[in-house]
């Protein structure tokens, strides 16, 4: 079974963008590699049940098991030492991750306050869209009386394009809502 943005990427993308760039062979035409998803947690190291809903709810919002991410080395200003839990991530893949970023298109994103587009300027020169988010509430499976506190999450999307330029044809193709300049 594939999703309904894979149909899309198979059907309408994928021709827009060999035509537009040109390519010769339909493997050289960018697809979605990975979408990894992130929420830092300054207070985990303090309170426990910080993580442990950070977690609940990543794990919630991305369909996948959340992972403890750790503290590589201490930074005695931080008050951290190697090996604390800073924060939780998920690494989407396949189905999940078709399913996840057509949910975060046509239902999270437009739920946002004053929302008017995401950055058309945030790709990394290597094809890849980063993406910050100021709260978990926008999702739907988020319920706001089950929230403990409001956390922020950064979302990367990991393409196969080499440059910036195919990469955001690529996403506006699939559906990415970019603000107009």
């Amino acid at each position: 079974m594939t999703s309904r943005l894979q149909e899309k990427y198979k059907t309408e993308v994928v021709g827009h963008l060999m035509e537009h760039f040109n390519y010769r062979n339909v493997m050289e035409v960018p697809k979605l590699e990975k979408i990894t998803i992130n929420i830092g947690i300054g207070e985990a190291k303090d309170n426990h049940k910080a993580l442990e809903s950070a977690v609940e709810e990543l794990t919630t919002i991305a369909g996948q098991k959340a992972v403890v991410t750790k503290a590589r080395k201490s930074i005695a200003n931080f008050k951290l030492r190697a090996g604390q839990n800073v924060g939780v991530k998920v690494t989407l893949r396949g189905q999940r991750m078709y399913e996840f970023l057509d949910k975060l298109m046509n239902v999270a994103l437009p739920r946002v306050r004053d929302f008017r587009g995401v950055k058309p300027t945030a790709f990394d020169g290597r094809g890849n869209y980063a993406l910050g988010l100021k709260e978990q509430l926008i999702f739907p499976e988020i319920e706001y009386d089950k929230v403990d506190a409001i956390r922020g999450m950064d979302i990367v999307i990991v393409t196969t394009a080499n440059t910036d330029e195919e990469a955001k044809e690529f996403l506006d193709k699939m559906g990415m809502p970019f603000a107009k300049a």
